[in-house]
């Protein structure tokens, strides 16, 4: 059997973190294991609430201990911009990598 590969946590230069995960066995499009590109992953686990993932929050009563199915990559860049960049972590295939100190210089 297949061992099941998970991205580890992205991790923002705000401390923001959450996990984003495309695979056949996630809410991610499309629902394939190692594609070139997704359009659609799902995140899980914030650190926080983040208002441009909640039209996507499974269970809005709990948005930190909960996923988030089918988030446009776009929606997931921005979020990872808006906490100021990647300071670690892995994303799925199609995300742009915003590596923080990267992201700090193109802003200044």
């Amino acid at each position: 059997m297949k061992e099941l590969k998970s991205n580890k946590q992205v991790i923002c230069a705000d401390g923001f973190s959450m996990s984003v995960q495309a695979a056949a066995h996630v809410y991610s499009h499309p629902r394939a294991d190692d594609c070139e590109q997704y359009t659609e992953v799902e995140v899980g686990f914030p650190s926080a609430e983040e208002s441009l993932l909640m039209p996507y929050v499974e269970n809005p009563n709990n948005p930190t201990e909960t996923v988030y199915g089918y988030v446009p990559v776009g929606i997931v860049t921005v979020v990872i911009a808006k906490h100021g960049g990647m300071v670690s972590g892995e994303l799925p295939a199609g995300i742009p990598k915003l590596r923080a100190e990267n992201f700090m210089k193109a802003t200044q």
